[in-house]
């Protein structure tokens, strides 16, 4: 039943890249998760914001980076409003504000169905594994070992869907607050 422990690790990864993905959405509350994968033209090469500075939060909307390197400032600042966030950026000095807005209904119920697209295509990427592992399951001699293989794969298909299900739930309540 090797297969079953190689499908509950993909499984394990899809649900943390979906998780990942999900933290890039923006809430009401600010995260640093909003802005440290943007990528910045830096001295000729793309690095992200999280290489070039540390992000703080300051309550109740904004986020801070504080930059390394003064050169990385207009950098991060065109880079964010590129990336077409809908925040404010400022350039402070040797830091980078961006204040976040306060969402209105209309955004939040896109926001809200992003999450729902996104849970969607986890829940396709693990039935593509699904698919591959009963097929392995199909090709075992022993009916009891079938039917045991079958039944750990079911288990392991509900617990995935309740876990994106409860991300899922999560994620809309931060849109939503």
């Amino acid at each position: 039943m090797e297969y079953i422990d190689q499908v509950s690790k993909r499984f394990d990864l899809i649900l943390e890249k979906l998780k990942e993905e999900m933290m890039s959405i923006r809430t009401n509350r600010p995260s640093p998760k909003l802005l440290e994968d943007i990528r910045v033209n830096y001295l000729g090469q793309i690095i992200s914001v999280k290489q070039l500075g540390s992000i703080t939060i300051e309550q109740p909307r904004d986020l801070v980076i504080n930059v390394w390197d003064q050169n990385s400032v207009s950098g991060i600042v065109n880079a964010i409003e590129a990336a077409n966030l809908g925040v404010g950026v400022s350039n402070q000095g040797r830091q980078v504000r961006v204040s976040l807005p306060q969402l209105t209904e209309e955004r939040r119920q896109e926001l809200t169905k992003m999450v729902r697209a996104m849970s969607e295509e986890g829940r396709i990427k693990m039935r593509v594994e699904r698919d591959e592992a009963v097929k392995n399951i199909k090709e075992l001699k022993d009916e009891d070992e079938r039917f045991r293989a079958k039944e750990k794969l079911q288990a392991l298909v509900d617990t995935f869907n309740l876990e994106i299900e409860e991300a899922v739930g999560k994620k809309t309540r931060d849109i939503l607050e």
